[in-house]
Order: structure tokens, then sequence, then C-alpha cells
């Protein structure tokens, strides 16, 4: 139950940094995902091509995404920065920014000739993620300056007006700026999808997405670029294809059944579960860590996300909202009419694309990971268990021998065993604090009920969330940075999979030990 101390990489903190970023924006867009997918239902049902059009309740599609999804996704954001103040304000500014958009598109379009193609509304899921907790941090900012400064009485007064003038100043710097700003990006990106488009190289869009998961840092893309634009295009068009470039469960399932069939030891012990979290609970974080301890099979995963984009490009496969959790059974829930054959087909190709490139790198690397798997820390550690089980307990000569397996790294890189601290309250985190880390919390809590332990709590987080109340925080190996600096007086444990590790059995053994003392 280690955790590594060494020095931060310019890489490292640039990787976290881009972490961070993107959980502020999951953050932002994750409690909003059952409202995308009400608007979702809405479209599916009544628009003219729905399964049954009704012009009536249409007309409650076009309001929804446009001025009801931005608006929510701005209270998210200002109330994650400043709490209900900041929400308020931040709606008050995303207000500005969606009437300054569409005065510049009618603009725009009345400058164009008669019959030649008009542009879309251009709707403010960028402009709110960007003035939801620019609104509220600046807001913050203000009240600090006359923070114990306002005479007794007039503190509401204060309060109300101050945050109504705010939030009229950064509605006219949405109305100018950043409708401006968004509406700019939004036509770049659009025709950027677009000539990937036309010139078939959508697939391409692979390289980075499959890599970006792995590495955790696929929430910037999904939720900054890629919501945003299949929205638009989904408004306009009934679908779109951009929803399913990250969403698609195929990938990670080929490489979660290759490891099932050639795999070793605990990866391929654990597989078949992984997969069926993954393919059915839509939580792709279980199958990082496989990929992570081999990277040459992103290489698969690329591959097969490649595939899966090109079905779906050949055949129209496209989904009505984005498919949250990536489940095969959001998917097909969203999946547009008409296209469930090729949407199907994509996630089965796909899988298989990555199955059989995964398997040929197992197989070709099963003599030298036998070798390396006789010779690994985790090999010793887990003789050491069994001689433990032989004799029937525990031993402090045997613990001992797993060089502190039970540490906390401080700011020295030295170690300060974790019994120095009572354990009462254990954290999972990941980055939105729903999916891996609700599963882990679930297994490590069970495991401490058969084992007659009380008093201790364990729940789960994202790591944005944390806070000092933490006693011990459980995060996947390549967030433990990201953790540790949000809580840096936590005793935090890396593992490499949440849904089973032998970590957890160390943590059960550590509270049953501090419960006996205390006892």
């Amino acid at each position: 139950m280690t955790t590594a101390s060494s020095p931060a990489t310019a890489g490292s903190k640039a990787r976290v940094g881009v972490q961070r970023f993107g959980t502020f924006l999951s953050g932002m867009i994750m409690p909003n995902i059952p409202a995308l997918i009400a608007w979702g239902i809405f479209t599916a049902f009544f628009i003219e091509v729905g399964w049954t059009p009704n012009a009536d309740l249409a007309t409650i599609v076009g309001p929804f995404i446009h001025y009801a999804l931005p608006l929510l996704i701005a209270y998210t954001g200002g109330s994650m920065v400043y709490n209900v103040r900041g929400g308020v304000v931040g709606v008050i500014a995303t207000m500005g920014a969606i009437a300054g958009s569409d005065l510049l598109v009618a603009n725009f379009n009345a400058t164009l000739p008669e019959g030649e193609s008009q542009l879309g509304q251009v709707h403010m899921f960028i402009g709110a993620m960007i003035l939801g907790p620019l609104a509220a941090v600046t807001m913050k900012w203000l009240d600090s300056l006359w923070d114990g400064k306002i005479r007794a009485g007039f503190e509401m007064l204060v309060n109300m007006f101050s945050a109504g003038i705010w939030g009229f100043v950064m509605a006219v710097v949405g109305f100018y700026p950043i409708a401006w700003l968004v509406n700019g990006l939004m036509q770049a990106l659009g025709n950027a999808v677009s000539w990937l488009v036309d010139m078939n190289l959508l697939p391409l869009t692979s390289i980075i997405i499959e890599p970006a998961k792995v590495f955790f840092l696929n929430n910037a893309i999904n939720h900054g670029v890629l919501t945003p634009l299949g929205v638009t295009e989904a408004s306009e068009t009934g679908s779109s294809i951009l929803f399913l470039l990250e969403a698609n469960p195929g990938p990670g399932l080929g490489l979660l059944l290759a490891f099932t069939f050639f795999g070793l030891g605990a990866a391929r012990a654990s597989a078949p579960g992984a997969a069926i979290i993954q393919f059915f609970g839509g939580i792709h974080e279980v199958y990082f860590p496989y990929a992570l301890m081999k990277p040459v099979l992103i290489v698969a995963l690329i591959a097969g996300g490649m595939t899966g984009v090109t079905t779906n490009m050949l055949l129209g496969g496209a989904l009505r909202a984005p498919a949250a959790p990536g489940s095969i059974i959001a998917v097909l829930l969203q999946t547009a009419t008409g296209a469930y054959f090729a949407v199907i087909l994509s996630v089965v190709l796909s899988a298989a694309v990555t199955f059989l490139i995964a398997a040929v790198i197992l197989r070709a690397s099963r003599k030298r990971d036998l070798a390396a798997m006789a010779s690994t820390d985790d090999a010793f550690g887990a003789a050491i268990t069994q001689t433990e089980a032989a004799k029937g307990k525990s031993s402090d000569a045997l613990r001992n021998l797993r060089g502190g397996a039970a540490t906390q790294a401080d700011g020295d890189g030295g170690a300060a065993t974790v019994t120095e601290r009572q354990i009462n309250n254990i954290v999972f985190a990941c980055d939105a604090g729903m999916g891996s880390s609700a599963m882990g919390a679930s297994v490590l809590r069970n495991k401490i009920k058969k084992a007659g332990v009380e008093g201790v709590t364990v729940t789960n987080k994202a790591i944005a969330a944390l806070d000092p109340s933490a006693d011990l925080v459980i995060t996947q190996n390549q967030l433990t940075d990201r953790a540790r600096h949000q809580t840096p007086d936590a005793v935090h444990v890396s593992v490499d999979n949440f849904m089973n590790s032998p970590r957890y059995d160390e943590v059960v053994e550590l509270v049953q030990d501090q419960h006996e003392k205390k006892s």
C-alpha cells in the first residue's frame, strides 16, 4: 500500500494540469447529463424525423438546448467555485452570451445573399463553461474586498445589489467579447470537423482520443470539444457521430477480452469481471490499467477506435445525445432512428479489431511477461501473503519485509507509517466521483463489513471535491498526484484497478489492527 515519491517532471505536471482542467469541465457537465438525456428523449420522439412526431411537443427541443442546458452548466460551474451565489451570477453572465451570440448570427445571416445557406444558432455550452466559473471567481474576489466592512443591518442589501450589479457587468462581457470568441471558436472547430468528414479523415481522431482516455485526459476533449459540437450538430440534424468518438465501449471490451484469454496472473483473473462492468456498466476506467501495464496495447485501442469511427462514417451511425456513462445500454438508448445496425456493428468490429491486435501483442510477449512476473515485487509480496496464510496469522517481521507496505510519502521523500493516523474516513476518488470510484468504494465497504469493523466510512468523491475530512484516499495510479495535492495531510493509496486490488486487503488489515488496539 505504497505511493511512490518521485520528483515531479515537467511532463507529469503538464499531465496533471490537463487532468485537473478536464476534471473541472467534467464537474460542470456530468451533473447535467440527465438533462441532456431528457433532451435526447424529446428529440427521439417528437421532432419531424422522430419516432412519434409531434409539432407541439417538438417546440420544447429548441429552447431546451439553446437556453436550459447552457444555463444549467453555467449554474453548476459557478456553484463549484462560489456556491449558490456564484451559480446565480454565472447564469446571468451566460444569458448575456446567449443573447450576444444570437445577435451575431442574425446580423451575419442578414448580410448573406438570398438563397445562400445561413448559419444556425450557436449553443453557448463553451460560453457557459467559461462564464460560469469566471463570473463566480470574480464575484468571490469582489466580496472579499468588503468582507467585514459592511455596517450591521446592511449585509443583505449589499449582497443582493453587488451580485446583481456584477451579474449585469458580466452579462455585458458575455454579450460582446465572449459571444464573439465562442462563435468564432465553434465555427473554426465545426469547419475542422467538417473537413475531416469530407476528407474521410475522422477516424484519425482516435489517435488522440484513445491514448487520452488511458491517461485520464479524455474529459478535456470530450466535454470541452466533442459534446458542444455534437449537441450543435444534433440540434440541426437530429443526431451526431461525434457522440460516438469517445463513448464507443468496443475498444475497451476487446482489450479486456484479450486479457481474459491471453493475459497472465491477476490481470487475466480480473479481466472477465472488468469486461462486464466496462461494457454494461459504462465505467471505461476499469480497462485503463490493463493498457498502462503494457503501453504498446494502446495501438490496439487506436486501431479499434478507428475501426468503429470508420464503420459509423460509412453506414451512418450516430447518437441523438451523449451516451453517459459509455455503456452499450446508454449507447443503444441514444442511437438515432435507422442507425442501430451501424452503431452495433461499429461496437462489434472495434472490439474484434482491438481483441485481435491485443491478442497478438500479449502472445508475442508471453515468455517475457512470465519472466518479469517471477521477479517483481508483487510476486514477492504474494509469497509473503502466502507465508502468512500458512502461519495462520500475520507477522510483524513479514510485514516489515513488504518494504513499508503501509506508508505515506512525505514532503522529503521519506515515509511515515499509516498507523500514525487513525483511519475513520476512507474516500475513493476519481475524475468525476461517480463511476469507477463508486465501484471501488462498494468493494471495500463490503470487505470492511465482512471483517466486522465498525465506525469506518467508505465513500466516493471527485478529486476536486476532496476535503480535509478524508483520513485515507484511494486513487488510481495516474491520479494520485492530483489527489495528494488536494489533501496533502491524508494517507494516499495508489491502486492499478479499483475493481480488484490486493491493497484493499491491506487497508482492511490496517483498520482492523487500529480498532483492536483502540478497543
